[in-house]
C-alpha cells in the first residue's frame, strides 16, 4: 500500500549496535540505512542471528544505539529529550514474536491492553474499559474476553491480544517481529490477513521482520536482505523475487519450498557456517560462503551500489 505523502516516515541512517561480550564486541548491526514511506510495508529478512530483530529494537530505542540516527517524520529520535521521546513513542509500537512470553500471565486482558492507555493517557474506569473493548473488536475478539488471562487463550488469540495492545495509542508505525513464527500453520494466515486488514483500515506503516520469504512476497512492498549485521540487497519485492542480484539473496530465494516440481529453479548451495559477528571476515562479509568470490572480495568491503532500480552490496555490480 502506498501513501500519498512520499516523505519518509522512518529514516534509518548508518545505524550501529554493538554488544560487549567475553570475546570482544559483538557487531550485531553495522551501518544499516533505509527509509520507509508512509503506508508502506518493508520486509526485513535474513538468517537467524543476522541482526534483524536488533534493528527493530534499536529503532524504537528499546536498545540504545552505538551510533547512527533514526528519523521519525524528520525528527532525530536519539537527539530528543526524554519527555519528547516519550511523546513520540506513542506513535510507534511493536508486536513481538512469541505471544506466550509477550503477555504478563498475572494480568487479565483488560489490564494488558489497557496498560499503555493508563500509562500515557491516564485512562481509568469506564472510559478505559470501552476503549479496550473497541481494540478487541478490531482484532476479532469479544468483550467477554476482558477478564480472562493469557493461559485461557490459544496462540492465535494471544497474538491478537498483543496486536490490540500495540494499537492502543493509535500508532502510525508498527514493527512486527516474526509475529506468526510461533503460531500453528493453520493460524498464521488468519493473523497475516488481520495485519493486512488493519494496515488498510488504520493507514499504518510496517517494518515486518521475518525469515519467511513467502510471507514477505505476499505482504510487503519493499524488501531488505540482511547478512551478518549489514544490508546486502534492497528493492521492491517484485523485482527482487523475479531477479535477485546478490549471491546471498539468490540462495535465500532458491531455498523457498515449491509445491510444483516443474517450477524448481537451480539452487545456489551455500557452504560453511555464518561467521561470528565478533570477528567478521575482512572485505565482503559474505565472501567465505560466496560461489562468485574473487580475491578482491577478501580485501574490499562493498558499498550498496545502485543497480537495476535497487541497491546491492556486491563488487559484481560496481559501476553498472
Amino acid at each position: 500500500m502506498s501513501g500519498e505523502d512520499r516523505t519518509p516516515l522512518i529514516g534509518v541512517e548508518r545505524l550501529v549496535k554493538h554488544f560487549s561480550g567475553p570475546g570482544g564486541q559483538v557487531r550485531a548491526v553495522d551501518g544499516v540505512s533505509f527509509t520507509i514511506d508512509p503506508g508502506m510495508t518493508v520486509g526485513l529478512v535474513g538468517e537467524s542471528g543476522c541482526g534483524k530483530s536488533t534493528v527493530g529494537r534499536t529503532i524504537l530505542n528499546l536498545l540504545p544505539p552505538t551510533s547512527g540516527r533514526v528519523l521519525f517524520d524528520g525528527r532525530d529520535m536519539f537527539a530528543l529529550s526524554p519527555a519528547e521521546r516519550r511523546r513520540l513513542r506513542r506513535e510507534m509500537a511493536i508486536v513481538f514474536q512469541n505471544p506466550y512470553s509477550a503477555l504478563n500471565p498475572r494480568l487479565n486482558v483488560l489490564d494488558i491492553v489497557g496498560e499503555p492507555l493508563r500509562t500515557h493517557l491516564g485512562s481509568r474506569g469506564g472510559a478505559l474499559k470501552r476503549r479496550v473493548c473497541e481494540l478487541l473488536e478490531k482484532v476479532g475478539l469479544e468483550p467477554d474476553h476482558l477478564h480472562r488471562f493469557p493461559h485461557q487463550f490459544s496462540g492465535g488469540q494471544r497474538q491478537r491480544i498483543a496486536i490490540s495492545r500495540a494499537l492502543a495509542l493509535d500508532p502510525r508505525f508498527v514493527i512486527l517481529d516474526e509475529p506468526t513464527s510461533a503460531l500453528d500453520v493453520s493460524v498464521q494466515a488468519q493473523v497475516l490477513n488481520l495485519i493486512r486488514d488493519l494496515q488498510q483500515r488504520l493507514r499504518l506503516t510496517y517494518l515486518f521482520i521475518t525469515h519467511d520469504l513467502y510471507v514477505i512476497r505476499n505482504l510487503a512492498d519493499q524488501i531488505l536482505v540482511m547478512y551478518l549485521g549489514q544490508v546486502v540487497e534492497s528493492g521492491d519485492v517484485a523485482s527482487v523475487f523475479e531477479k535477485p542480484l546478490h549471491p546471498y539473496t539468490k540462495a535465500l530465494l532458491a531455498a523457498i519450498p515449491r509445491a510444483d516440481p516443474a517450477a524448481r529453479t537451480e539452487r545456489t548451495l551455500l557452504e560453511g557456517d555464518v561467521p561470528s559477528p565478533v570477528h567478521p571476515p575482512s572485505g565482503c562479509r559474505f565472501h567465505p560462503r560466496c560461489p562468485d568470490m574473487s580475491p578482491d572480495c577478501r580485501l574490499f568491503e562493498p558499498q550498496l551500489y545502485e543497480c537495476q532500480g535497487r541497491r546491492v552490496a556486491c563488487r559484481l555490480y560496481h559501476n553498472r
